[in-house]
């Protein structure tokens, strides 16, 4: 098998899982390649060192990257076509403190190529009802749990209606109806500086990929103000850890409150049929979240859960575990 062969064995393999990220992972005497689906790490194939480095070194090749510098940080990109799909590559590969190589790729799905799945499908009809105020819209969730999915999937709907601005780093959905920009910090493009060009440019609808600064967070909230749709992502552990977040980065709560159009916390669960799908923890009417609380999670969240276990969708360990979150 050729090294061409087997990349693309490990990316159909990748995506089969629709995985986010494929990771080449020194061990003692071999590599592990892995691929991330959900949050949990699936082992793809074990391969010898000489192996494994040559399939690294043909990845950098193809990624406009330092074939024979395997110690320091080096970034790089490429478009790879798969049947009839086309996935935009990121990559990532560092050395560790004996030489050894480790590198990361984030596989970006075209929008048409996302599956998502709804463990309760009225939850996106509600959520599709937030997109006819204006304001901000808040998705948090664990790293994996398909936030960015779920904000293209809703907003799709939009194609044709609105112009739609995205901004995110690095892009991770390509979706040609919209106008795309990505995150370029050695270039000055941040995500707060993007906003202030994309407010130049009166979209009707903001996709911002996080929220992680006050100055982001400001102009988001001011954009939302102002009549735009922003949808965003934000670090929080549960729906009402958002407020609390945003206190953290400076928003006044009065402001926070008259901007929020709706926010929401997900998780991408194992369904007992064997796929897996995204159940959502929705609050529609924020100005009424408690400023503090010890919940995390809204008494929907755990109804939900009960209800999917009584109808045999989720297995005992798993609803334990999310009502637990």
């Amino acid at each position: 098998m050729s090294v061409e062969q087997q990349l693309q064995q490990i990316i159909q393999a990748a995506v089969t899982f629709q995985a986010s990220d494929i990771y080449w992972l020194p061990t003692t005497s071999a590599y592990q390649v892995l691929a991330q689906t959900a949050g949990k790490l699936e082992t793809l194939m074990t391969l010898e060192l000489a192996a494994a480095q040559q399939l690294i070194n043909h990845i950098k090749y193809r990624s406009n990257m330092a074939i024979s510098d395997h110690r320091r940080p080096q970034l790089g990109a490429m478009p790879y076509e798969l049947a009839a799909q086309t996935l935009n590559l990121r990559i990532s590969a560092v050395g560790d403190f004996l030489g050894r190589e480790s590198l990361v790729v984030r596989v970006l799905y075209e929008a048409a190529g996302v599956n998502l799945q709804y463990l309760v499908p009225k939850q996106r009809h509600q959520l599709t009802g937030l997109l006819q105020r204006s304001g901000l819209i808040l998705f948090a969730g664990p790293m994996g749990s398909g936030k960015t999915t779920t904000m293209y999937d809703l907003v799709r709907e939009l194609r044709g209606q609105r112009v739609i601005m995205t901004i995110e780093d690095p892009v991770e959905i390509y979706e040609p109806k919209f106008l795309q920009l990505q995150v370029n910090a050695a270039a000055q493009m941040s995500y707060a500086e993007l906003l202030k060009v994309g407010l130049r440019h009166h979209p009707d609808v903001f996709i911002v990929g996080e929220i992680r600064d006050a100055e982001t967070a400001q102009i988001a909230i001011q954009a939302a103000l102002s009549g735009h749709l922003v949808l965003s992502t934000i670090h929080a552990r549960g729906v009402h850890g958002i407020l609390p977040r945003l206190a953290q980065l400076g928003l006044a709560p009065a402001t926070v409150k008259q901007a929020l159009a709706g926010v929401s916390y997900q998780r991408l669960v194992p369904v007992t049929d064997g796929t897996q799908a995204t159940l959502f923890d929705i609050v529609s009417t924020p100005h009424e979240l408690p400023v503090q609380t010890a919940r995390l999670m809204t008494a929907k969240w755990g109804q939900i859960i009960d209800e999917q276990y009584a109808n045999g969708r989720l297995s005992t360990t798993v609803a334990t575990r999310l009502k637990e979150a």
